[in-house]
């Protein structure tokens, strides 16, 4: 037990405990952001091992970063994806198929909510996204998505509208 590297170091113990309460509104945001449950993934690794390699040993990053890098991420393997003429879509699931985990209690009311988040634009739906599941503040969520804090304010607000509208006319 003498090598930082064995199971049970200090800094295995930071990265469980980070990563048990971060991990899943990381892999939501994730899915959000990518076209397969395999992308957000493989997305969510990326992004912690990039988080892993910048952060001195024993410590986590600030959960704000590591959704910045997933987020970046998500949009270099976007670009890279939509060059690749040749890539074949038709039998590839949506983005929103994957937002809430499948073994959801209430079924009925998570599709209503599905339906509704997929008809937000992307800079609300991202922005609710991160203040509700993953709990960042506006000024995390500001980091993360490279706005102003006022803007991300701004966005939460009007997504807010926007989704109880939208709720509204999906319940009816």
């Amino acid at each position: 037990m003498n090598s930082g590297s064995e199971h049970g170091s200090p800094e295995d113990t930071v990265w469980a405990a980070w990563l048990e309460k971060h991990g899943p509104a990381l892999l939501l945001f994730a899915r959000q952001q990518s076209r397969s449950e395999a992308d957000a993934q493989d997305l969510l690794q990326e992004a912690m091992v990039e988080s892993w390699r910048n952060q001195p040993p024993a410590s986590a990053p600030p959960v704000s970063i590591v959704f910045r890098i997933l987020r970046h991420r998500a949009i270099d393997r976007a670009r890279r994806d939509d060059r690749r003429a040749a890539r074949e879509i038709s039998g590839e699931e949506t983005p929103a198929q994957f937002w809430f985990d499948s073994n959801a209690e209430d079924r009925e009311r998570d599709l209503l909510i599905q339906k509704a988040m997929t008809q937000l634009p992307d800079i609300y739906r991202e922005v609710l996204t991160l203040k509700i599941w993953a709990g960042l503040t506006l000024s995390e969520i500001a980091e993360t998505v490279g706005v102003p804090p006022n803007t991300a304010a701004s966005r939460y607000r009007y997504a807010l509208k926007e989704m109880a509208k939208l709720m509204k006319e999906v319940c009816q």
